[in-house]
């Protein structure tokens, strides 16, 4: 089956499905560099064309580069790559064209091109000024070729729409988006609905606890072996609770069995049949689930589908308020696993 693929700006198309890169960083445990580079093709020779990464992800964007030197030159043209640009929380305030420009220099050494395809920008913290100055120096790059898209990721409504009044030509922002996480599709989704900013989704499957493995299974006991599973547990009770949770799990199943396909397949189907969603961001190691991500288009959820799924969701809204406000309350329990200072040579 083929991947479809999205025009997130004039004349760039990127494919559905996203390699998303995080548990390439470390941890998630050791990483086998040569088999992680030879399954980057499997993704690329299945149509998974466009790869997320990030300046902040050890060693990813140099994983990423040393797989364009195995390509041909009609390969890494069919190659996307999207990074991030996050400045350390301390930097903020003092944060000037100078430091911006040498990471995404950085950037550009790292994966080996003249110009970075898509660049996502995140801000830590909105009392520290110089949001948009900042934004401002990647647009300046941008006008030098360094820099062929402007992104952001993980802002609320208020700042995206400051962004897009400065004006920055933001094209999309990557949030986290899933049947447990429904924050996004509220006044951020009305905001798209009037720009054209779309939505690249991370967390579709919540680390992986959107899947059959846990379905029918206890509440699990920390320590979790992985950030990723810390970090959904978290959104987990924010839905309601390992109950509330299972019970979803259920729902899924019986639908799942309906097409076919798996628990994670119909998770990742619901959030990219979502309003302004461009692409889900499969988070990938290595290549063995492939197949299993690319069930996800070869069915479709009926009406019968969304609404048992609406029903139950009802019943769950998740958490609330607007988008990523949870995780920036750095002494809550969302903000304080977040890591602030990984922007260091």
């Amino acid at each position: 089956m083929s991947v479809p693929t999205y025009e997130l700006a004039p004349g760039y198309r990127i494919s559905r499905l996203i390699r998303g890169g995080w548990q390439l960083a470390g941890g998630h445990g050791e990483i086998d560099m040569p088999r992680a580079i030879a399954d980057m093709r499997a993704f690329l020779d299945a149509g998974v064309s466009t790869f997320d990464c990030a300046d902040i992800y050890t060693g990813v964007e140099e994983i990423i580069g040393a797989f364009r030197d195995t390509l041909s030159k009609a390969e890494r043209a069919r190659l996307h790559v999207h990074t991030k640009f996050v400045p350390d929380l301390s930097v903020l305030h003092t944060l000037d064209f100078a430091q911006v420009e040498r990471i995404i220099d950085r950037s550009l050494r790292r994966l080996r091109v003249d110009a970075l395809d898509l660049v996502q920008f995140h801000w830590w913290d909105y009392a520290s000024p110089g949001l948009v100055e900042a934004a401002g120096h990647l647009v300046e790059l941008r006008r030098r070729g360094k820099i062929r898209h402007i992104g952001g990721t993980n802002f609320d409504t208020p700042h995206t729409r400051r962004l897009l009044d400065a004006p920055i030509p933001l094209v999309s922002m990557q949030v986290q988006y899933s049947l447990l996480d429904r924050r996004v599709a509220g006044p951020l989704s009305q905001l798209c609905a009037r720009s054209h900013l779309r939505f690249l989704c991370y967390g579709t499957v919540a680390g992986g606890f959107l899947s059959a493995r846990w379905l029918g299974q206890p509440d699990p006991a920390e320590p979790l072996p992985n950030r990723s599973l810390v970090k959904y547990r978290l959104i987990i009770e924010e839905f309601g609770g390992w109950n509330a949770f299972q019970a979803l799990l259920r729902l899924l199943d019986g639908i799942a069995r309906k097409h076919g396909v798996s628990i994670t397949a119909v998770a990742t189907r619901w959030v990219l049949d979502q309003p302004h969603v461009a692409a889900a961001i499969v988070g990938a190691r290595y290549a063995e689930h492939l197949p299993d991500n690319l069930s996800v288009f070869s069915f479709s959820l009926d009406d019968a589908d969304r609404a048992a799924i609406a029903a139950l969701l009802a019943q769950h809204p998740g958490p609330q308020g607007d988008f990523y406000a949870l995780e920036r309350d750095r002494h809550g329990p969302h903000g304080r696993i977040m890591k602030y200072e990984l922007n260091r040579d």
